[in-house]
């Protein structure tokens, strides 16, 4: 069997990105405007359900789709089997993090066909936005300063390698940082191949020497950097290896 053509109808960045908040819309009025009837609907005695967004801020929930291979990606499968088997609160978050992955699907689905600088700038919308699971477990986004200040060399007190920027231990607070010059990360450079800073790539400072790498060129991953209480980099491991010696 032939898997179903993507659509060649042109689409914009804007366009997937209006169809991805329309979807989102309608799946958190589900969760929580209308949550008593959703709730209803969810009838574990019933088949395999799914929640689906619709781009028009509505949501249904049903059967999945006949079609195979589908039109588009589908949504989680038999959501209403764990209902009374669960807290309803940790089933409506259980329920929001499956939806949060479909959502994206459904939009790089549609935007498989774009370049690297527009998947870039689409992904960029989207999590400018709460998650589902956010709005539904009431956990406020952290209000950070926009990526530039995420090279921020010397006033970032925390790691913040969840967004993918950068990690670095300093004793100042970060909310410090909010009033400092936003220029100051233009003049960072990596301290293994003289890169210049760029706000899409995981970084890491050293505390001992201050400087800032490419993640990459120190082969430290964002989750090995939120295991490091104290990080230092090749050359300060190198120099306190030689005193030992």
């Amino acid at each position: 069997m032939e898997m179903a053509p993507i659509s060649s109808s042109p689409r914009t960045v804007e366009d997937i990105f209006k169809d991805y908040s329309g979807r989102r819309a309608g799946i958190v009025r589900a969760l929580t405007y209308d949550v008593d009837e959703f709730y209803a609907l969810c009838d574990p005695e019933k088949e395999n359900l799914c929640l689906y967004g619709h781009a028009n801020e509505s949501w249904e929930v049903t059967l999945p789709a006949e079609e195979v291979p589908p039109e588009l990606p589908e949504p989680a499968l038999g959501i209403n089997f764990a209902r009374d088997g669960m807290n309803r609160r940790d089933w409506l978050s259980l329920v929001a993090v499956h939806s949060d992955s479909w959502l994206l699907s459904v939009a790089f689905y549609l935007g498989a066909r774009f370049n690297r600088n527009e998947r870039k700038r689409l992904f960029s919308l989207i999590n400018d936005m709460p998650t589902v699971y956010e709005v539904v477990a009431e956990r406020k986004p952290v209000k950070e300063k926009p990526s530039v200040d995420s090279g921020s060399k010397s006033r970032l007190s925390t790691k913040r390698s969840n967004d993918g920027q950068v990690v670095k231990h300093n004793s100042k607070h970060a909310d410090e940082a909010y009033g400092e010059d936003e220029d100051e990360h233009s003049e960072t450079l990596c301290g293994s191949c003289g890169g210049n800073y760029n706000a899409d790539e995981f970084w890491i400072g050293c505390d001992i020497c201050e400087k800032w790498f490419h993640g990459k060129c120190v082969k430290i991953t964002p989750a090995k950097a939120e295991t490091i209480k104290q990080y230092k980099c090749p050359s300060c491991s190198s120099m306190k290896r030689g005193r030992q010696l």
